[in-house]
């Protein structure tokens, strides 16, 4: 596919997390964590637990309670529970009994009706259509219940502490180089956005270090970079701290104050609405892409309801999920000030050289179709509902030597770019 490619490296500007910004640069530092709770008593780290109070300190005891009484406030009664191939339980959880309802805002109240699509929106609701390893059962939840991925005390004791399950932790760094989040994105700023879509390519990059991760996503931003920064973010993600293996997962994630006290992954706590029931958000995405072979890619898509004001998110051609309630948000309730797509990995130099963690499929992007990982057809919502080209794109590739990023643009995949790479070689020690 014959394009035109640039790569742009600020190796001494500043960034904000994952968010980089022209006129106001500053480093923000993000760190993944852990998955979602269980309200039953079956699992066998559980009993495993319960068997071994008496010999345990006060302070772990106490946390275990915590932990308990975490799990049962988000964990909702199943209708029905489904076992996925790769071990996740599935639990079918009535649609106003999930975790959002338990919001102060939400209480009592049902999900919203679908909204209108943005115009030039082409996708259609394929009914057959299944992105998801948990389906290979066989099995469906029942309409007016939604797909929920349980999380085991397993998963929550592998983070650190509870109050960091379920989010990223912030941590601002000033300069890009000691951070250990690194990046190659493309974005767009300096206008009022109100959504964005793209189709992402999906694969399984391999994670070495069990408190790293290897993400591609989409993020909604607006905020000042500082204590109220706000943002939706939707992708895939592979999270060994959060899931317990390495499987590429699609996931959500959202905050109103620069990752400190609001938000979280997926439905991990009260806040985004699922109004779908054969998506799970956090379940293993299957296909993936294979090296030289068959590529697979996802539909994502997130925009402003003009009616109500909320952020909606589809998945795939035409599969609404649900949205994010514009009372979460603050700058958000009006619109976005910047759009961001690409990969992030976390590089914790546990072996005390660069982490040999894959952003995207492992390779550069100068290999292209077929071995690096793309974004395509990336678009934004106008004041106008409506989808248009993006202008002015701006890359970054904070490590360019570990990952890079290419971007072109053509008749059949609109504007795209290609991005990537193993992390430590040769050229990134």
């Amino acid at each position: 596919m014959a394009s035109s490619s640039t790569t742009t490296s600020y190796r001494k500007l500043p960034i904000i997390f994952t968010f980089v910004v022209l006129s106001v640069l500053v480093s923000f530092n993000t760190a993944p964590v852990s998955s979602k709770p269980t309200i039953q008593a079956s699992d066998s780290s559980h009993n495993v637990l319960l068997s071994n109070q008496t010999f345990r300190p006060r302070s772990e005891l106490h946390r275990l309670r915590r932990i308990r009484s975490y799990l049962k406030k988000i964990n909702k009664p199943a209708v029905k529970t489904i076992k996925s191939p790769d071990g996740d339980v599935i639990d079918c959880v009535l649609s106003h009994l999930q975790p959002a309802f338990d919001h102060p805002q939400l209480k009592g109240q049902k999900p919203l009706e679908p909204p209108e699509r943005p115009k030039g929106h082409d996708s259609v609701d394929a009914l057959t259509e299944s992105f998801q390893l948990w389906t290979d059962s066989g099995e469906a939840c029942p309409e007016g219940t939604i797909p929920i991925r349980r999380t085991t005390e397993k998963d929550v004791l592998r983070a650190s502490t509870l109050r960091r399950f379920g989010r990223k932790i912030r941590n601002v760094r000033h300069d890009t180089m000691s951070s250990d989040h690194e990046h190659a994105v493309a974005f767009v700023n300096g206008d009022q956005f109100y959504g964005a879509k793209v189709s992402i390519n999906v694969w399984t990059p391999r994670v070495t270090d069990p408190y790293e991760f290897s993400l591609s996503q989409v993020w909604i931003i607006s905020g000042t970079f500082g204590n109220d920064l706000n943002t939706i973010e939707a992708g895939w993600q592979v999270s060994p701290e959060l899931y317990g293996d390495g499987n590429p997962r699609f996931f959500t994630y959202w905050t109103t104050d620069a990752y400190q006290a609001t938000g979280c992954y997926n439905l991990l706590c009260s806040g985004f609405v699922q109004t779908n029931n054969r998506i799970s958000i956090g379940a293993a995405i299957s296909p993936r892409s294979s090296y030289s072979s068959r590529q697979f890619d996802i539909g994502v898509m997130i925009w402003k309801d003009p009616k109500h004001g909320h952020w909606w998110l589809e998945f795939g051609s035409g599969l609404l999920v649900g949205y994010w309630p514009s009372f979460l948000f603050s700058h958000l309730r009006s619109h976005a000030s910047m759009v961001q797509f690409g990969g992030e990995i976390v590089n914790t130099r546990s072996t005390g050289y660069h982490t040999s963690t894959q952003m995207g499929s492992g390779h550069f992007a100068d290999e292209g179709f077929g071995k690096a990982s793309y974004f395509r057809n990336l678009q934004v919502v106008d004041w106008d509902n409506s989808l248009i080209p993006l202008s002015n794109l701006h890359l970054l590739a904070d490590h360019p030597t570990c990952y890079d990023i290419k971007a072109g643009r053509n008749n059949v995949w609109g504007n795209y770019f290609y991005y990537g790479g193993p992390g430590r070689n040769s050229r990134c020690p």
